[in-house]
């Protein structure tokens, strides 16, 4: 069985990847490896962001070849999403798990509860009416097989190492919009705030079930399993 390490500490997020993959993965996270690396999410989009951090633990670990399976293999799968809000210019985005913390001049300091955040979205919001209230999810995913130690190159010409060559990204979208107060008690995030499209229902309502065929993050990770079926079951990038 091929492992699949996520890297994340994010339980939630965690689960939700577990719930659409399946069984057909050994899952391992960052929290069994509590001594890697902690990534500044710095760049300026959902892609630099996942790749950053996929490539990061890639590169972290010395030896593979204690972890993985040699005959099928280790990736690593890291992704960055966020909400995207027409009428705050795209805001929160990249930042949009410390969006509460964040200073007038964009830094952030680490990120902010959940709470926090909806209670800013809404509080900016305040005098936008419904059909200006326009949003949506986007999710990249970024995934990158584990070397193992002695196996690593580097292409002369792009100063690119193995890792980074083999690394595919798969993204996704989910459009809605924000309500104007929260409703729900289940997912995380702005889940209570995010109306998707064709639902009159927060994903905090609409439950895990529904929740993981909309989502930004479903659709891709449909398109990682496609990718999947298209290589036969290959770890991505290998020929």
């Amino acid at each position: 069985m091929m492992m699949l390490l996520i890297a994340t500490r994010n339980l939630h997020k965690v689960e939700e990847i577990r719930n659409i993959l399946g069984s057909d993965f050994d899952y391992r996270t960052v929290k069994d490896f509590p001594d890697a690396p902690a990534v500044l999410e710095d760049a300026p989009d959902f892609a630099g962001n996942a790749t950053k951090k996929a490539l990061a633990l890639a590169n972290w670990i010395p030896h593979a070849s204690r972890i993985m399976h040699r005959d099928e293999g280790a990736w690593i799968l890291a992704d960055d999403s966020g909400l995207e809000v027409d009428a705050l210019g795209g805001a929160p985005g990249v930042h949009s798990a410390r969006f509460a913390s964040l200073s007038p001049s964009g830094a952030g300091m680490g990120n902010s509860s959940d709470a926090a955040n909806n209670a800013k979205l809404l509080r900016l919001l305040a005098d936008v009416p419904l059909e200006k209230r326009t949003a949506r999810f986007r999710c990249v995913i970024a995934v990158a097989p584990l070397i193992e130690a002695g196996a690593e190159t580097r292409e002369p010409v792009c100063y690119a190492n193995e890792a980074e060559l083999r690394t595919e990204l798969f993204d996704g979208v989910c459009e809605g919009h924000i309500a104007f107060e929260p409703s729900g008690s289940g997912g995380f995030g702005y889940d209570p705030l995010f109306i998707p499209l064709g639902y009159d229902q927060s994903f905090a309502e609409l439950g895990e079930d529904v929740k993981n065929r909309l989502s930004h993050r479903a659709k891709a990770l449909q398109k990682l399993k496609l990718g999947l079926e298209h290589w036969g079951g290959r770890p991505v990038g290998q020929p």
